[in-house]
């Protein structure tokens, strides 16, 4: 197989968000660039999306890399998780060491595979955070890979990680910049919307019910529900909901939750209660207008969470079944971003649960300090647009630097 610049390495499907939006940045500032991607989590296609080349094909097992979580590992092992884990190995050894660079996005996973490689590699550890516990306790494996000469920097997902780690003594650590904001940009001219803006004085709420299937299915409805309590807690005010998904989402198991809910889907991208007085729009295809006009989000995902916050709205998380959007990973989620998330009950939602959440919103919706907090909470924990930019110009200087006699 031929070589190239740079190899991306990473686990998740945040984690090739990022690796491709980085991608993208490098790509328009050096076209010349070769690059290549291996997604060890899931089929990458974020990367097939913007045409990067793969190393490796992968697979999408159930656990969607959650492997850590009840029967999720015996699940992947029946679904053919350990012959991919080899041929990823052998990828890695065989085909990495022919890039002159390697970028290991994500924990230590993606890190191992570009040890393997035995190439300079930058280390982006974008799956965790000093704000979890106050102090990042990296696990020995970890802090062992990333003090060897192959790791020329190691970038963190906010600055508070990076003072942490130096202050631990890591100086090659540092902050960038964060690559999910900036998809969030506002463009001209923007794409159109599938459905009508919010009607004037109307409350627009945003519903993130994750892309996992089937647990996304559930997750919607459980916000389907909250909705109609919302309708009917606070009748005086006119809701817009706007459920920002992805291809596929109404199909037969959601259709199946519907049916259960007494509710319908008279047309393509719209579902609504069965009198008719709830009405949620289903959309696609904006998922960055979606945040942008709504003033306040359901979520219950992992990344898209962390982009409203970014974006500085107020966040209110039910507690689903899981695999990913259980209580742990929903309490994990308010100490990363802060005060600007709101976790309701620590049991898997039902109707005292979405009761509550119903009165949450409105009492949220009525804070008048609050849009400012979130702001402040979403520069803090998120941090500013521009990160792609910034990682791609790090890793360009670094193979400037190889390319000097």
């Amino acid at each position: 197989m031929q070589g190239g610049d740079l190899l991306i390495i990473s686990n998740g499907h945040g984690e090739d968000l990022n690796g491709s939006l980085i991608a993208d940045a490098i790509a328009a500032a050096a076209p010349e660039a070769r690059l290549a991607a291996l997604p060890i989590v899931g089929s990458g296609g974020a990367y097939r999306r913007r045409g990067i080349p793969l190393l490796l094909q992968g697979l999408d097992l159930p656990s969607g890399g959650m492997v850590y979580q009840g029967w999720n590992l015996w699940k992947d092992l029946v679904a053919g998780w350990l012959p991919q884990t080899l041929a990823q190995i052998r990828a890695a050894r065989r085909d990495g060491r022919r890039y002159r660079l390697v970028l290991s996005v994500g924990d230590h996973v993606p890190l191992l595979f570009a040890w393997l490689s035995g190439r300079p590699t930058l280390v982006f550890l974008v799956s965790t955070s000093s704000y979890y516990e106050g102090r990042l306790r990296l696990s020995r494996v970890t802090r062992w890979l990333c003090n060897r000469a192959q790791v020329r920097r190691v970038l963190t997902r906010d600055a508070f990680t990076a003072r942490d780690l130096q202050a631990q003594g890591l100086q090659k650590a540092c902050f960038l910049g964060y690559p999910i904001m900036d998809p969030l940009q506002e463009r001209d001219p923007a794409p159109a919307l599938t459905s009508p803006p919010p009607p004037p004085g109307a409350v627009a709420i945003a519903l993130l019910p994750g892309s996992r299937f089937p647990e996304a299915q559930a997750n919607l409805a459980l916000m389907l529900q909250l909705c109609q309590r919302l309708a009917q807690s606070a009748p005086a005010s006119p809701w817009h909901f706007e459920a920002a998904v992805v291809p596929g989402t109404n199909n037969a198991a959601l259709q199946r939750y519907l049916d259960e809910l007494d509710w319908h889907s008279p047309e393509a991208g719209l579902l609504c209660s069965r009198d008719g007085g709830v009405r949620v729009q289903l959309i696609s295809d904006a998922f960055a207008q979606v945040l942008r006009r709504s003033r306040l989000v359901l979520g219950m995902a992992g990344t898209a969470v962390e982009q409203a916050v970014g974006l500085g709205k107020p966040v209110v998380q039910l507690v689903g079944q899981g695999p990913q959007f259980s209580y742990a990973f929903a309490e994990a989620q308010m100490r990363l971003l802060g005060e600007a998330v709101f976790t309701v009950g620590s049991q898997p939602s039902g109707p005292r649960e979405i009761a509550a959440a119903a009165e949450l919103i409105v009492q949220l919706l009525a804070d008048r300090d609050l849009p400012q907090l979130c702001q402040q909470c979403g520069l803090e924990r998120v941090g500013p647009p521009g990160g792609s930019a910034a990682i791609a110009g790090a890793l360009l200087s670094e193979l400037t630097q190889q390319a000097r006699p």
